[in-house]
This record gives C-alpha cells, sequence and structure tokens, in this order.
C-alpha cells in the first residue's frame, strides 16, 4: 500500500508517546504532525488536512472527548482513539461522539499500522484516492478536482473549498462551518471571503445562473448534484 501522500496528526500529551509515534510512522512513509493537546490539534487541521488523527483522551486545555465533538465541523479525517481508558462506557462513549476505531495503550505498533489501513482503505478504495461525487473526480493525492472531463485550474483555497463541498455534497454548509473548515480554526479575518471564493468557483465551474453552486439565504451555501 503506497502511503506517501497519506496525512496523520497524532494528538497526545505524552512527548514519549508523540515521538515513538511520530518515529515510527515516518518510516512508514506518512505525512505526520503532532500536537499536545485539543487546542493545539484544531490549530493544525485546517492547514495540514489529515486524513487520520491518532487522538488521546485525557489531556489538558482541551481533552480528547471535546476535540473529537468539533472534528467534523473542521474534518473529514478518520478518528482512531489511541488512550489509557478502557472500559467499555469509554469506549462506547468515543464511538458515539464519531470515533471511528478505538484501540487501548498499551498497545502493539503493528496493530495500530493495520487499524490505520484499514480506514484509508474505507476512504480511498482503489489507494489512488480518486472519488467520483456526481460530475466530480476528487483526487485527494494529486491535489486536483475534473469537473466534465476537465481539470479545474484551482488555487489552493478553491481547492479545500470545493473539497469540503465534494465532502458533503447536498448538503447546506453554512458560513461559520466554511470558515473553519478552509480558513483554519484561528482565521480572524471577516466571513465576506466566502463570497468571494464562491464568487471564483462559481466563475470556474461556469455556474453563472447559481444553479450548482446555491446560496441559502440565511443559512449558507449547498453544492447540488
Amino acid at each position: 500500500m503506497s502511503t506517501e501522500a497519506f496525512r496523520i496528526l497524532i494528538v497526545d500529551d505524552d512527548p514519549s508517546i508523540r515521538q515513538m509515534l511520530s518515529l515510527g510512522l515516518s518510516q512508514e512513509k506518512y505525512d505526520i504532525r503532532t500536537a499536545a493537546d485539543g487546542e493545539e490539534a484544531l490549530s493544525l487541521i485546517a492547514g495540514f488536512d489529515p486524513q487520520v488523527i491518532i487522538l488521546d483522551i485525557m489531556m489538558p486545555i482541551m481533552n480528547g472527548y471535546d476535540l473529537l465533538e468539533a472534528i467534523p465541523d473542521i474534518s473529514s479525517a478518520s478518528v482512531i482513539m489511541l488512550t489509557a481508558k478502557a472500559t467499555t462506557n469509554d469506549i462506547v462513549k468515543g464511538l458515539r461522539l464519531g470515533a471511528h476505531d478505538y484501540l487501548v495503550k498499551p498497545f502493539h505498533f503493528d496493530e495500530l499500522l493495520a487499524r490505520i489501513e484499514v480506514q484509508l482503505r474505507h476512504r480511498f478504495p482503489d489507494l489512488t484516492g480518486l472519488r467520483t461525487v456526481g460530475p466530480f473526480e476528487h483526487n485527494e493525492l494529486t491535489k486536483t478536482i475534473r469537473y466534465q472531463d476537465e481539470v479545474l485550474p484551482l488555487s489552493p483555497t478553491e481547492y479545500r473549498l470545493l473539497s469540503y463541498f465534494l465532502w458533503n455534497p447536498n448538503q447546506i454548509l453554512s458560513k461559520e462551518k466554511i470558515l473553519v473548515h478552509v480558513w483554519g480554526y484561528d482565521f480572524e479575518g471577516g466571513d465576506n471571503i466566502i463570497e468571494v471564493y464562491i464568487r471564483y468557483l462559481r466563475e470556474k465551474l461556469h455556474d453563472s445562473t447559481h444553479e450548482r453552486i446555491k446560496t441559502q439565504r440565511g443559512h449558507g451555501y449547498r453544492l447540488v448534484l
């Protein structure tokens, strides 16, 4: 399995765990970032855009449960809980809050690797990162989006914005969610920037009648397939 372009964020307050996982996963050719608490992780997620987040529960500032609840608004990453909290109640709580898998410390590194690969296979069935969403072909490995047999000439911000729509087709996305997911948790500008980039996307999609990207007055925007 080729892992060169897959990105993993490790969130754990134990520096020895962060170091061990970072070294081991880097040797497996994953692109790795680390965070010592949930708040630091939030500041990294939008820019790094991980496919998998390995998440501890007991951390200062923002614990794993709180971060787990915040992740769906800013990322479509798969979350693997990696924690010493091992009771059935802990596991059920983590899964119900949105975790995709749960692994208890102490753990075997090979088992974690296998669980990461399961999540990646689930998200990228053909291991190329290529997804077909209506008339779009979305390739996360090459960071390209094809529309009606044409590769769209997108800036990095336009790519992140359209990618967010493609992960949430036919759903109304609020300006707040779009701003956090595309520009980041700590973005200090106004939400009028979203209108500017929606206009850019509509131009590149030849969507002058706003039939592809609809404005939902008072609610946000919706990509129509």
